[in-house]
């Protein structure tokens, strides 16, 4: 059994329940392939995956789900102009989307737990400078917009974020994320708090203060904050 390829394999989550609606059943999970989650996934997973749950490669198309484009796209009764709102988002998508695609064209194609991740300790252009705490994702795109970086270790319990363009590489040897960041900037980079929202003027001021342009469409870059 596998699932329609107009249905997106993830809905919009209810924050309130907790909860995260899937288009799957009990029955496909329960019969699916083995994962070992402590090994990283290759592109040969990712293709046996996709293929027991009927859904097309999402690296043989334009966007991050493929031909799909986005999750929400696939919803029955979507229609592009439906919301001038998501038009325009997917606009935005589709520019950062592209420029993801130019930077990692020749990257290892094996995946990555998030749990693997957390804990790297941050490298900056000058030196050491926290370690990865946590991530911030999109929740129509499921993209990781920002890490979020615990600089305690430095002074106390100041956390900030650092957007995955900005990352240089990720030693899974010495368990290190490089990123093209001085520590100055990120000391004084806009703190995280996880109890308040983060939203666009929220990602605006974190993206002057690094002097780089957004992945939001018409994004320009302006002077940074050091």
């Amino acid at each position: 059994m596998t699932t329609s390829s107009h249905e997106p394999p993830v809905h919009h989550p209810d924050w309130l329940k907790r909860t995260l609606p899937v288009s799957i059943t009990r029955q496909q999970v329960k019969n699916s392939p083995d994962f070992d989650s402590d090994q990283p996934v290759s592109r040969q997973n990712e293709e046996q995956y996709l293929g027991y749950y009927g859904y097309p490669y999402y690296w043989g198309g334009g966007g991050m789900w493929g031909e799909g484009l986005y999750p929400y796209a696939m919803v029955p009764g979507y229609a592009p102009g439906y919301a001038v709102d998501r038009v325009e988002r997917e606009r935005e998508l589709e520019a950062y989307l592209r420029d993801e695609r130019a930077r990692h064209r020749n990257d290892d194609p094996h995946l990555r737990s998030c749990s693997a991740v957390t804990g790297y300790h941050i490298s900056a252009t000058d030196g050491d400078i926290g370690h990865v705490s946590c991530f911030l994702v999109d929740d129509e795109t499921w993209a990781i917009r920002s890490l979020i970086i615990d600089t305690s270790n430095w002074w106390g319990g100041h956390k900030v974020l650092v957007a995955p363009p900005w990352i240089m590489g990720v030693h899974w040897f010495d368990q290190i994320v490089t990123v093209d960041l001085s520590r100055e900037s990120i000391k004084n980079a806009p703190p995280y708090d996880s109890t308040s929202d983060w939203g666009r003027d929220q990602e605006l001021g974190l993206y002057r203060h690094y002097g780089r342009s957004g992945y939001w469409a018409g994004s320009t870059v302006p002077e940074p904050v050091i």
